[in-house]
């Protein structure tokens, strides 16, 4: 293949790179970006804003005709009629993070967005097999055109622990469809279970009403001193959490595959988590993770006080999660998903 052929025009929304804008879809963004580079290819970022009267543009209009491009789904969706422009000159790859429907309060701009530029897309990257089959199911593309590269994990240390197995950890956004709400109100059922704590890492910007709620039910339920609402963390400061993590806690409504969990894994920390969306594929081997049903602080609370109050069953997932972390899968293996399938629109 010839220099020329190796060039893709990578669309992501602006700020992508920021470390205080933390998302599961820019950090797969981040990361397949480096690891096409990596792979001979010329990737030209083009950040665009995602929400903002500048959806009225044509981000992909500059672009050359033929160019192959991939799209971010969150800009893809918020841009039908510029999707459907260049889907009739450009090679169109749609990176689907997640499904619009699948949230509790679904934007009816982003369910329509998908309906109109999904299908029309040559290829779509679906971020799990669930979403996969959810796609096809829907018929928001073909089977033929759906592609599954599954979000990877860094090779890291193996996380350190305490003694008492009660260091919990929650990462992600603070919003209703990761179900930190579930998580409080599961921990206010184990206020007579000593020496757990619980740190809760993600940004509060996108739904502070909802952070703050929850951390007043926190205060309320007399968790203040056992809570730590963290906020965003930077790389660093997060492998640290890890380290001192006996336990992930992923109590979401809705996941397309749950990149959190995966990094867990990766540094044999054992996981209790919600069994909906791509997060039993996540979760794996079965044996260094429970699964709950989502919005169900009873199970998970019960599942929590399982987990801190018997020994054997800390052990038994802990040993199944640190025998499994060298097998996971790696970002160098997402990318190649990505650079064959962009061999062959090329």
């Amino acid at each position: 293949m010839n220099t020329s052929a190796r060039v893709v025009w990578f669309v992501v929304p602006d700020g992508f790179d920021d470390p205080d804008r933390v998302s599961g879809g820019n950090v797969y963004d981040q990361r397949v970006s480096v690891e096409l580079r990596a792979l001979g290819w010329d990737v030209r970022i083009v950040e665009v804003a995602a929400e903002s009267s500048a959806a009225r543009t044509d981000p992909f209009e500059p672009l050359p005709d033929g160019s192959l491009i991939v799209v971010d789904g969150l800009i893809a969706i918020g841009r039908p009629s510029a999707i459907e422009a260049a889907c009739a000159r450009l090679r169109v790859v749609v990176l689907a993070h997640m499904l619009a429907e699948s949230f509790p309060d679904a934007d009816p701009q982003a369910v329509e967005g998908e309906k109109r530029t999904l299908p029309r897309a040559h290829r779509v990257i679906a971020g799990s097999e669930w979403l996969r089959e959810e796609l096809a199911r829907r018929g928001l593309s073909t089977p033929d055109r759906l592609v599954v590269a599954t979000p990877g994990s860094d090779e890291a240390a193996m996380a350190t622990g305490t003694a008492t197995g009660g260091s919990l950890l929650c990462v992600g956004v603070v919003a209703p469809h990761k179900g930190q709400d579930t998580l409080v109100d599961a921990l206010a059922r184990l206020t007579d279970v000593p020496s757990w704590t619980c740190t809760i890492a993600g940004s509060t910007a996108p739904e502070p009403d909802f952070a703050a709620r929850i951390a007043a039910e926190a205060q309320a339920a007399g968790l203040s001193e056992r809570i730590t609402w963290a906020g965003v963390l930077t790389a660093g400061v997060l492998d640290e959490a890890y380290a001192q993590a006996d336990l992930v806690v992923a109590p979401s409504r809705t996941e397309t595959y749950g990149i959190a969990i995966g990094d867990a894994l990766a540094r044999g920390i054992p996981v209790i988590a919600s069994s909906i969306g791509g997060i039993p594929e996540a979760a794996q081997p079965p044996g260094a993770a429970v699964l709950v049903s989502p919005g169900d602080p009873a199970a998970l609370g019960d599942a929590l006080r399982r987990w801190l109050e018997d020994p054997r069953l800390r052990a038994s997932m802990s040993a199944a999660a640190r025998h499994a972390a060298p097998a996971r899968r790696r970002w160098s293996d997402t990318a190649r998903t990505i650079h064959a399938t962009l061999e062959a629109l090329s």
